[in-house]
């Protein structure tokens, strides 16, 4: 049973010390308000978080304490990827929204809903994660033009595969399900409305989550997927489905950001100053690619906002930084002041 979950060779030599310990291994294949539910050697099982601030997660590999009618999660193992991102609220921590994925499906849509620069950011957060993005867009039959859509998203992609599938007509389902190999794991992310669960559905070959239209005024959709479930195809692959998320908060994606804008920070590195503000200052790179068409400004913008998100989160979360972030701006602050006085006197 747990080979079919992606159990190996490697997390069976790593788990020998909890076997000693009478623990067995498990893995979490949804998350409820009110627990667990686990596939372990034996099937299905009911399980309780029982860490001291483990914190298990839809796709976690966990040591549990088997009890009569519930098992007690004690040990979550060490994450070979995780999806992270900025938790709600003023929390500083991020949020880990799925464990142990190999191939994260970044999900769209091709209606007035498409959006490059909610793509960017998904392929930041994925390349951070450690899986392998894959941008799927899907409703194709719906679409009066769908290249334009594929060759916007590969226009972001750099390399980073783009399939254009359709439900109706079962386009790109057969390249989908190449990428989607036994005892791996898939997560599906989106925002709602994307096709997720119809996408699923499909592969699944039967209706396993419920689909919901969307609004004919902007194209968007309503949440039909309510929590995150690790599913086991008749293929033998994985797939974790996640409610859709409009917005996805980066959280400590500084790699995963230069793998999306590789370019951007290529472009950087040919500025003639190496402190270039990438203002007014001369032999600019980046400047000369957006005068010369060869930099959209719709992508530069989007760099310099995820940057910048990402540089709010490292200040509320590293009270150094906070500080060396404030005196810089009372810095600047003075600088200005001056100048103001330099020309128009007190």
């Amino acid at each position: 049973m747990l080979d079919s979950y992606g159990w190996s060779e490697k997390l069976q030599q790593d788990f020998t010390p909890r076997a000693a310990q009478g623990l067995v291994p498990a893995r979490v294949i949804a998350q409820h308000r009110s627990g667990f539910r686990l596939i372990a050697e034996t099937g299905e099982l009911r399980g309780h978080d029982a860490t001291a601030g483990g914190w298990p997660v839809t796709g976690d590999w966990v040591a549990i304490e088997p009890q009569p009618n519930l098992a007690l999660i004690r040990q979550v193992l060490t994450r070979r990827s995780a999806f992270v991102r900025r938790a709600a609220g003023t929390a500083r921590d991020g949020q880990v929204v799925a464990a142990n994925i190999d191939v994260a499906l970044l999900v769209a849509s091709m209606n007035a809903d498409f959006n490059p620069r909610r793509l960017e950011r998904y392929l930041a957060a994925a390349y951070e994660s450690g899986a392998d993005p894959v941008i799927v867009l899907t409703k194709a039959d719906l679409a009066d033009n769908p290249d334009a859509f594929v060759t916007e998203a590969e226009a972001i992609s750099f390399g980073v595969p783009v399939l254009a599938l359709s439900s109706v007509t079962g386009l790109g389902y057969d390249a989908l399900a190449q990428r989607i190999e036994r005892g791996r794991t898939t997560v599906l992310l989106g925002s709602s409305g994307a096709g997720k669960s119809t996408l699923l559905n499909t592969l699944a070959g039967e209706t396993l989550m419920a689909t919901a239209a969307i609004r004919e005024d902007d194209a968007r959709g309503r949440h039909t997927t309510t929590h995150r479930e690790l599913i086991l195809l008749p293929s033998g692959g994985l797939i974790l489905d996640t409610p859709g998320m409009r917005e996805l908060g980066l959280w400590d994606a500084e790699a995963g950001l230069s793998a999306t804008f590789a370019d951007v920070e290529a472009l950087a590195e040919g500025c003639r100053f190496n402190n270039c503000q990438h203002g007014n200052e001369p032999g600019c790179a980046l400047q000369a690619a957006l005068a010369d068409g060869g930099l959209t400004a719709e992508r530069w913008q989007s760099y310099q906002k995820l940057q910048a998100e990402l540089a709010f989160e490292r200040r509320k979360s590293d009270p150094g930084e906070a500080a060396a972030h404030r005196r810089r701006w009372v810095t600047i602050h003075k600088a200005a002041k001056q100048r103001m006085k330099s020309k128009y006197g007190d």
